[in-house]
């Protein structure tokens, strides 16, 4: 495809806004213009082309060329992102929020629940709030700290559940109960099979002998089951062993675990599955609205079939497809891996970044709203689908951008000898683009001017603008500084002009305070920023300009901790 005249138009509304712009952030505008992921690799060297041309242009020739360009921008029109109609509407709706508590929840699967809550408030209905806590796998256990990270995620993200909230382990004698009554219907046995012979059977479609035992049998069995070794017996829905689906195959109900569980202890040894619990309990709590994933389609068919036993009403329930988020720096969104590393030390927390937890996200100084917009934009979407993190990202700009005060960051400090400089104590700068009446003074140390090493390397020997400054031309080599020198090195320069040119603009510190970043990937970017973020308060937002968005978390001795929320 040629969509030379895009690029540009995107590279340079970019370059406009925030000084430089790279390949990655209009490669994802193109799909709007008709670009397909087949495609990339085609068009990835003109876009860098380009970015490169741009990135070279003076201010005054971006401006002009914008102008000749900006009629290829596609301009997503502002509205009201509607959810779709749901069936069966009426005054008296109940939806469920059911998170099984093995960790955090992340965006990706705080999808569902924030689905759940939009309908309830779209339709004023209830919401309940239950810990799926029975007992798990060995591999995904209950996390005791998921009884206060769940809820305080929830009521971040502003969900509205009813109060108290429920819990699974709590309501074992009520699962008990119907589980004997599934026996005395002659719908459940107790099998004591072989793990390796069940799986056998079941590919197969073979009864085991177990699925003959009488009624009676079956009622002794299950009262003997609750003194039984683990592993010894099951509890198995009579579904049919021909059925076409070999996982519908006679399901498991009930197993035995010894494993201690943080609620409740070693109370209980006996542990429904979790489709067990749902079946009973969205007809008992009188749940009308069941939004799930695609990946639960045979545990609402166990829903139902149990439903149908008892000749209960079936609730509205409707599937949305799962969703990948692309473009975070490799992170798997998984509490299961999030749970084996924040066991094993390799995550700092729950809140470590590297989770994509809801509280990772809020440390990292993203808004709630945010989220919540972002999966009404996705909806109830029916097939499984890729949205690009930089959608969220997006979102949560238009909101923390109009707040967040601009201050310099200059990373792996090159201390500058300016030679011929100008004798400058301060210099007034805005504190955002947009507000040009607001303004702060940057007081300057005479000879204490600092760049980053990434700004030098790629500009020495040239001429360049210290952003809101003046002109120098950089030298072509630095040199390694030793003992305690607050940089890394120093390098020469000389001074040019004061007139604002069309060269390069890069960011300078004066009066330097020792600042590091914590990234998405867990790394820290150190460096110096500028003496006025001894202003800020933790958690506070703002934008170092030319760099990013970052949240400031706490002053760690004589460092000014920072999180990274997005460029």
């Amino acid at each position: 495809m040629n969509l030379e005249n895009e690029i540009r138009a995107y590279a340079l509304r970019n370059s406009i806004e925030y000084g430089t712009t790279s390949a990655d952030k209009i490669l994802p505008k193109l799909f709007q213009h008709g670009l397909e992921k087949k495609e990339i690799g085609k068009i990835m060297p003109e876009i860098v082309k380009i970015v490169k041309s741009i990135n070279a242009l003076s201010d005054k020739h971006k401006h002009e060329e914008f102008e000749r360009y900006k009629k290829y921008l596609i301009e997503k029109t502002e509205k009201e992102h509607r959810l779709s109609e749901l069936p069966n509407i009426s005054k008296k709706m109940v939806f469920r929020l059911a998170p099984y508590p093995s960790g955090a929840i992340h965006i990706g699967n705080a999808k569902t629940y924030l689905l759940n809550a939009l309908y309830a408030e779209k339709y004023n209905a209830k919401i309940l709030f239950m810990m799926d806590d029975t007992i798990g796998s060995e591999e995904k256990q209950v996390m005791p700290e998921s009884y206060t990270l769940i809820p305080a995620a929830f009521d971040w993200l502003n969900v509205k559940y009813e109060k108290p909230i429920l819990c699974k382990s709590d309501r074992l004698d009520i699962y008990y109960k119907y589980a004997l009554e599934l026996i005395k219907k002659d719908k459940a046995y107790i099998c004591f099979c072989a793990q390796e012979k069940l799986r056998d059977n079941r590919a197969n479609g073979k009864d085991c002998e177990c699925r003959s035992a009488s009624v009676e049998e079956n009622i002794e069995n299950w009262d003997k089951m609750f003194d039984a070794k683990p592993g010894a017996c099951i509890l198995r829905l009579k579904t049919s062993m021909q059925h076409p689906n070999p996982a519908f195959r006679d399901r498991v109900l009930f197993r035995i675990s010894d494993r201690e569980h943080p609620k409740v202890g070693k109370k209980f040894r006996v542990w429904p599955t979790l489709e067990m619990t749902w079946a009973i309990d969205d007809h008992l709590l009188g749940i009308t609205h069941i939004l799930r994933g695609n990946d639960l389609m045979i545990e609402t068919d166990m829903e139902k079939y149990i439903w149908d036993i008892f000749g209960w009403k079936h609730p509205e329930t409707m599937h949305a497809g799962l969703i990948k988020i692309e473009g975070i720096e490799g992170a798997k969104l998984s509490k299961s891996k999030a749970q084996k590393e924040v066991k094993s030390g390799a995550f700092t927390g729950w809140d470590d970044p590297r989770t994509w937890s809801i509280q990772s996200l809020k440390r990292r100084g993203f808004r709630p709203d945010a989220i919540r917009d972002f999966i009404k934009e996705i909806g109830l979407n029916k097939q499984d689908i890729t949205v690009p993190i930089d959608a969220l990202y997006a979102i949560n700009r238009k909101l923390i951008d109009p707040e967040s005060m601009r201050f310099s960051f200059v990373e792996s400090p090159v201390e500058l000898d300016v030679k011929e400089a100008l004798e400058i104590n301060e210099v007034e700068v805005q504190i955002h683009p947009d507000k040009p009446a607001h303004k702060r003074i940057v007081p300057i140390s005479p000879g204490k001017l600092f760049i980053s090493k990434k700004d030098f390397d790629s500009l020495k020997g040239q001429e360049i603008r210290l952003l809101h400054l003046y002109n120098i031309k950089l030298g072509k080599t630095a040199t390694k500084l030793k003992g305690k020198s607050v940089a890394n090195e120093k390098a020469k320069a000389i001074f040019t002009s004061e007139e604002n040119k069309p060269i390069h603009k890069i960011n300078w510190v004066s009066n330097p305070v020792k600042t590091r970043i914590l990234m998405v990937d867990g790394t820290w970017v150190e460096g110096f920023a500028e003496e006025a973020i001894s202003t800020l308060n933790p958690g506070d937002v703002i934008q170092f300009e030319r760099n990013f968005f970052c949240r400031f978390d706490k002053l760690n001795g004589d460092v000014y901790e920072f999180w990274f929320t997005h460029r």
